[in-house]
């Protein structure tokens, strides 16, 4: 008898991911064990709790990605030092070969490039990995290593390393095992919070990029006068130890734990589609199966409400619930688009972040610890940024006018920027912060919210395995622009940086071209929204 009892299918599909590689971490079984035995009178959400644990745990993450990518930034003021200009300091070097010469410039767009052109490509095999492991390993094995070379990159110093190809290897191995973070923290988001008020969870969720460069920069700056190997070192420990953090406990799927947020709407599903008599028992049998077989198929809380036909459901038919290919994922309609405008936008935003400390410098008397402390203010404005990005994506449902119209300000601020930010010490600090609100705000919402929602487009049918894959492609897509704009900016800047700033204001240009017919699009339906309401 006992035997013959069929579990609920939640029941069994905990116990089949406990026995899988999706168990309950064991930080989380330790937790478990301790308020069972010390607080039995505390009561609280379950689901509340593990939800706030992920927001922690992935907004600790990518801020140590972020963390580790500043250094470098900080550090070429020192690597470029020249004594006949800048008089020597006790224990600091007069540049550190072979960055010290006339080229320095140029070895540092190669430097950067090969972080940048490794992270754009690997970004795109990251996705399509992420969709099928735990992402409670691959984040884990990605900060561990990241922190393994980042470390390698400090003690290079203390090793007496001055090969250019060792720079180069360094960056190309920490650049392909940084793409392990975006895919992962975006999913694991999408996985846990729903639709609502996305684009305001997700613009504060995502001011741990400004947080992690702000915490990265001042590291850097702290040691980057005394010893500039620990710029590196000590960033790259930190990471390694929240990576361990993470192993012990992220926890990577709601049902893992007990929490089914898909309960509710699996039962709207049935509902909605008992209505249709074309579908027979066979094919309502075929899928029950696949809900057995992969337990990440059937809908969850972050299934778009929408009705459905035959005719929505060209992913659908090639297998509902499983990871999609590339080339599906192009035919998302908007994917395309925002891919392009990132290109542009991140071009702009990460030119910023691997040059502004050095143009600070060049542009005014501060030196390198107070020019890195001063370019912070970038990443100040582009919390508020992010912020006011998502709010306004909320509050106005048109994502792509929001980035229209933060690329359209952002342009005239960076002429000013450019002209007047080196009249003062108050006007430096204030347009820094607006330049960050206006470049950073576009960069941030597309990325987190709108790659969020495109990865959970009705198209899919609830498939929320294809997210992984959409924030990989739109993220590739703007990390080769990454890759491009320090690239450019490190020849240009040899024949004037103003030349730099009009390169950076076309980028944000031809940003908010690419995202026209999408503006179009969002305005003819808020026309035909406000028809429907006074015909009604």
């Amino acid at each position: 008898p006992i035997r013959s009892m069929r579990a609920p299918l939640g029941l069994a599909r905990t116990r089949k991911m406990s026995n899988n590689y999706n168990d309950v971490p064991f930080g989380i079984r330790m937790v478990q064990r301790l308020s069972r035995q010390c607080c039995t009178r505390f009561h609280a959400r379950r689901d509340l709790l593990y939800k706030m644990s992920v927001f922690v745990l992935t907004f600790l993450a990518y801020a140590c990605y972020h963390m580790c990518r500043k250094p470098i930034s900080v550090v070429k003021s020192v690597l470029q030092g020249n004594c006949s200009t800048t008089p020597a300091t006790t224990g600091q070097d007069c540049g550190y070969p072979p960055f010290d010469g006339p080229d320095a410039t140029t070895l540092f767009g190669m430097m950067d490039s090969a972080f940048l052109f490794s992270y754009a490509i690997a970004m795109f095999a990251s996705g399509f990995v992420a969709e099928r492991v735990s992402l409670r390993y691959f984040l884990s094995m990605g900060m561990i290593l990241t922190g393994v070379f980042t470390y390698m990159f400090g003690i290079a110093r203390t090793s007496n390393i001055h090969s250019l190809w060792y720079f180069i290897l360094v960056q190309i191995c920490a650049g392909i095992f940084q793409t392990t973070g975006w895919p992962g923290v975006v999913a694991l988001v999408g996985r846990w919070f729903g639709k609502s008020k996305r684009g305001l969870i997700f613009g504060i969720w995502n001011s741990h990029t400004s947080i992690g460069n702000i915490l990265g920069t001042l590291i850097a700056a702290h040691y980057v006068e005394s010893d500039w190997a620990l710029s590196f070192v000590v960033p790259g420990i930190i990471i390694a130890a929240v990576g361990f953090l993470l192993f012990l406990f992220l926890v990577d799927q709601p049902e893992i734990v007990g929490c089914y947020p898909q309960t509710g709407q699996q039962e709207r599903r049935v509902a909605n589609e008992s209505d249709q008599e074309d579908h027979g028992d066979d094919e309502e049998h075929m899928r029950h199966n696949d809900a057995e077989i992969n337990y990440r198929s059937a809908p969850t809380e972050r299934t778009p409400i929408l009705s459905r036909s035959a005719s929505q459901q060209p992913i659908h038919q090639r297998g509902h619930g499983r990871p999609i290919s590339l080339i599906d994922a192009l035919y998302i309609p908007g994917v395309v688009e925002f891919s392009l405008c990132l290109f542009f936008t991140k071009l702009v935003s990460y030119t910023f972040m691997y040059w502004l400390p050095l143009y600070i410098q060049s542009s005014s008397t501060l030196g390198p610890q107070l020019s890195a402390d001063l370019s912070t203010l970038f990443d100040v404005g582009g919390i508020l940024g992010a912020i006011a990005a998502g709010y306004l994506s909320d509050l106005t449902g048109m994502s792509a006018t929001v980035c229209t119209g933060m690329l359209f300000i952002a342009s005239p601020i960076l002429l000013m920027y450019q002209q007047y930010g080196a009249l003062s010490l108050t006007i430096s600090i204030f347009l820094l912060i607006v330049v960050g609100i206006f470049v950073n705000g576009p960069y941030a919402l597309i990325t987190t919210s709108v790659s969020a929602e495109l990865g959970q487009h009705s198209s899919l049918e609830g498939n929320a395995n294809a997210l992984a894959t959409v924030t990989a492609i739109i993220d590739g897509t703007g990390s080769i622009g990454a890759a491009v704009g320090p690239l450019l900016a490190g020849l240009i800047s040899t024949t004037g940086w103003q030349n730099v700033f009009h390169m950076l204001i076309v980028a944000d240009i031809i940003a908010m071209v690419l995202l026209g017919r999408l503006v179009i699009k969002e305005f003819g339906a808020l026309r035909r929204s406000s028809h429907r309401i006074r015909i009604e």
